[in-house]
């Protein structure tokens, strides 16, 4: 939930998890709330302490209170009034380090799907994530809470067109690679994945907009074996990432 405050714009993480990560993380945070009854909790009691420790005032409330902070929605007892998300420009991503991943995503709408897709890059630790500014699920409370906190720890970059901006990480470095089925489509255990590389991962039904899939240097597909025949953005791109860095621990060593 987001709120205008004295002018400022002000919003509301809760989760337990979330708000750890986000007192870790790089907003400018103004109180934290805890719902009476559970301050004395060790998990609660974590949260309080690394709140003390960053100079953040707690307030005990009634959980009514919370519910009125956050709506209708699990927030285990603790919220966390706080800036809004800091975005990047595109230009955070130039120029690319040697290993760089950043993950590009085309109009998802669902925060469950970004937020999977957050949690599973950050663990394994690409640069970045760029947005596009409509039809898209942008840095929600709501995604911050199903990331777990995770995309606290990441630079996300939303940009006003897509495929302008991909035109201008490929001239910066980055290699694009597209998941979408399709012609060109090798199969992704097999495909070439020269780094540093962009994955652009389209939303569920469809896709990767065409204009998107022209730009790509190499075109990727998962091998489907069984009579299901897709699986959803999350867990084709968490498989993709995953694939990406498995490349990276099994390379022959270069001896020279």
């Amino acid at each position: 939930m987001r709120k205008l405050q004295r002018g400022r714009p002000t919003e509301y993480l809760y989760g337990r998890n979330a708000v750890m990560e986000a007192l870790r993380g790089r907003r400018r945070h103004r109180r934290l709330y805890v719902a009476q009854g559970i301050e004395h909790h060790a998990r609660i009691e974590a949260l309080i302490d690394a709140a003390r420790r960053a100079g953040i005032p707690t307030s005990i409330v009634p959980r009514e209170e919370l519910d009125r902070m956050v709506g209708p929605v699990n927030h285990q007892g603790v919220a966390l009034e706080t800036s809004p998300y800091p975005y990047v420009d595109l230009s955070a991503f130039l120029p690319p380090g040697p290993a760089s991943i950043l993950l590009v995503l085309d109009h998802l709408e669902d925060p469950q799907n970004i937020a999977t897709l957050l949690r599973t890059g950050e663990a394994v630790g690409i640069e970045g994530v760029v947005l596009p500014e409509r039809r898209a699920a942008g840095i929600t409370p709501a995604v911050v809470n199903a990331s777990a906190g995770a995309v606290e720890h990441l630079q996300v970059s939303v940009v006003t067109n897509l495929a302008r901006a991909v035109d201008e990480l490929r001239e910066g470095g980055y290699w694009a690679i597209a998941l979408e089925p399709g012609e060109r489509a090798q199969p992704l255990f097999v495909a070439p994945l020269p780094r540093p590389l962009l994955l652009m991962v389209g939303s569920e039904g469809r896709g990767l907009s065409p204009i998107l899939v022209r730009r790509a240097d190499v075109q990727v597909m998962i091998p489907m074996f069984g009579r299901v025949t897709s699986l959803n953005a999350a867990v084709a791109g968490s498989i993709a990432l995953y694939e990406i860095v498995r490349r990276e621990l099994t390379a022959e060593p270069n001896t020279g």
